[in-house]
């Protein structure tokens, strides 16, 4: 059992906003995903955001402060620390973790975990609701391969981990800490090494996700991958699960690899998320980033208020309420379970009230 709800969704859980969104208010995000830091120190072979050049430009701290402030007042929920580079590359970002904890927001973080030092850990762990490291094989070999680093990155990863998993023990946090694993066909033979490890070293789960091609992305070695029947690994991978550990294999969302049409016609989830790049761009979809229908604004230029009830955002959701085929959308988008609920929301089957 997922019970994260890594493979579903949670926005069954914010019925006010639901409610609001249905009966045509503004509603501001729930949650959003923010890029501190354009640049990357890997180069994975998989990875979807490659056309963004991996730009050397970070959030300006004293700026995004405020914005985190304005961000906690509108009501937003949750803000992911991950984007189109590595967070940690960020001088400032175990000061920016505080920052959006003491603004009331929950944090979590996405890295590849080379520069989760002991340091940064000890800053985070008290304020932060979750860590999901990036670390796509079993061995330090195929690991270099995939990330396209030294192979000695590998072992600092685990390292990391395991004084991070120390930490958390000794001072009774709650910070869930993860990993996850894209499932290639360099690394599907690794994938129960990596089981391993992440349950020894006392890791809460290990995500094993299918790829998903990037329409921009200028990497396409992956395009064709096909995901059939998984049940031997999945099997394997039942093993592990302790108490303390599981294995959260998204079976549902490799089931929907070769659908050939989606349940919905419109795509209904922009009101709920916002993606912000490391340039304070504020986007209405990460799939179209560069895409100027998309950008609803910039928080150097303008509040987050202002972008959010401004013209931009409302010409863009029209064009997407009238113009936008989900269809042609990337496959398994993040979205694509809130879509599912939204849209039956909005175009309930017979009889519901026979519950």
């Amino acid at each position: 059992m997922d019970k994260y709800r890594i493979d579903s969704h949670k926005l069954g859980f914010h019925v006010g906003r639901v409610n609001d969104w249905l009966e045509g208010q503004t509603v501001y995000p729930i949650y959003m995903e923010i890029s501190p830091s354009g640049t990357c120190n890997h180069r994975c072979t998989y990875c979807a955001l490659d056309f963004m050049e991996y730009q050397r430009r970070f959030l300006e701290t004293d700026r995004l402060g405020d914005c985190l402030c304005e961000l906690g007042r509108l009501g937003i929920k949750s803000i992911m620390y991950a984007g189109e580079g590595e967070p940690l590359l960020h001088p400032q970002m175990a000061e920016i973790v505080q920052d959006t904890w003491n603004n009331g927001i929950h944090a979590a973080l996405t890295t590849n975990g080379v520069l989760l030092n002991e340091q940064i850990v000890e800053t985070i762990l008290p304020v932060t609701e979750w860590i999901k490291v990036s670390i796509n094989a079993g061995t330090a070999a195929t690991y270099s391969q995939i990330h396209r680093c030294r192979e000695q990155d590998f072992d600092k990863v685990i390292a990391n981990l395991s004084r991070t998993v120390e930490i958390k023990r000794d001072h009774g946090y709650k910070c869930t800490l993860g990993m996850q694993i894209v499932l290639l066909p360099e690394n599907q033979e690794e994938v129960t090494l990596l089981a391993g490890i992440a349950r020894d070293i006392g890791m809460d789960y290990l995500v094993v996700k299918p790829y998903s091609q990037h329409p921009q992305s200028k990497t396409d070695q992956y395009r064709s991958i096909h995901y059939g029947s998984n049940q031997r690994l999945m099997e394997q991978l039942e093993s592990f699960n302790t108490e303390q550990f599981q294995v959260i294999f998204r079976a549902h969302t490799m089931s929907k690899w070769d659908e050939k049409t989606k349940p919905y016609h419109r795509c209904m989830a922009l009101p709920f998320w916002s993606y912000m790049d490391a340039g304070g761009n504020v986007w209405g979809c990460s799939m179209f980033l560069g895409d100027e229908r998309f950008l609803y604004g910039n928080i150097y230029e303008e509040s987050f208020e202002q972008i959010w009830t401004g013209s931009r955002r409302a010409e863009s959701l029209q064009w997407v309420e009238q113009c936008l085929d989900p269809e042609n959308c990337r496959v398994n988008c993040r979205m694509d379970e809130i879509n599912r609920y939204l849209w039956s929301l909005r175009h309930p089957p017979a009889h519901v009230n026979f519950i």
